[in-house]
């Protein structure tokens, strides 16, 4: 059972032999992982979080062993704790990794992390592209709020997206849209947008940032079958199926 925090302590009343010095070493419970190290690992990047948590004059919380009480994900501890003694980058869970290192304001090895091909396609390549297309994030909302609304004693629901990269495709299907709007089916507009990236890349990223909400879904074109009779522009129309069980 993981031991709970107890009060905040003044940091130079938590060690028992005075006031602590650099080469202090201190237990540290993070997350219910326990780590052992020295304050001037901790305080190696003075401005850092983990710098101001552990200077004189902080107040932390300690939990009922006495151990510094962090409350965030232990896991990724190790590897800050490692890049603070010897600059070692780490391996593996370097997305989390990247998340701890920001919490921390550990900012050498945040702006590393961002060299590496996981975080740099991440936050540099995809989320700038995404930044460019109008009400991504709201209309990721929608069609997960759609697709559960369909859901009730169902396997699978399905969510109809329209996506168009240009404004000229966009004026090619306004008239589609409109007749869909007229028999009251729902539809998501994605687009247009102004970056490189073409429909199938805007799709894939849809289909990422729902799998990463814990969702099963996959997408295809919309077959001709599908659509209304007076529904023409069908090249701009897919279908988004969530599997609930």
């Amino acid at each position: 059972m993981m031991n709970l925090p107890s009060r905040p302590v003044p940091l130079q009343q938590a060690a028992p032999a005075g006031p602590p010095t650099v080469s202090s070493v201190v237990e540290l419970n993070v997350g219910g992982e326990f780590y052992t190290t020295t304050l001037g690992t901790l305080r190696k990047l003075p401005g850092s979080k983990l710098a101001e948590m552990f200077s004189l004059s902080a107040k932390i919380f300690t939990d009922a062993k006495g151990r510094f009480f962090i409350d965030r994900p232990g896991t990724y501890f190790g590897p800050i704790l490692d890049y603070l003694r010897c600059g070692q980058l780490p391996t593996q869970h370097i997305p989390e990794v990247y998340r701890e290192a920001q919490f921390y304001a550990i900012k050498p090895l945040v702006k590393l992390l961002e060299d590496t091909p996981q975080i740099f396609g991440e936050q540099v390549a995809r989320k700038q592209f995404l930044l460019r297309v109008p009400g991504y994030s709201e209309n990721l909302e929608l069609m997960v709020r759609l697709a559960r609304a369909e859901a009730l004693a169902a396997r699978c629901s399905s969510v109809l997206v329209c996506a168009v990269r240009t404004e000229q495709d966009a004026a090619h299907c306004a008239e589609s849209l409109r007749v869909l709007e007229a028999e009251k089916r729902l539809v998501v507009k994605f687009g247009p947008w102004k970056a490189a990236p073409v429909i199938r890349d805007l799709l894939d990223s849809v289909r990422m940032d729902i799998e990463a909400q814990g969702y099963q879904v996959a997408y295809d074109y919309c077959s001709k079958k599908t659509f209304l009779p007076r529904l023409v522009a069908c090249e701009y129309f897919y279908t988004f199926l969530f599997t609930w069980w």
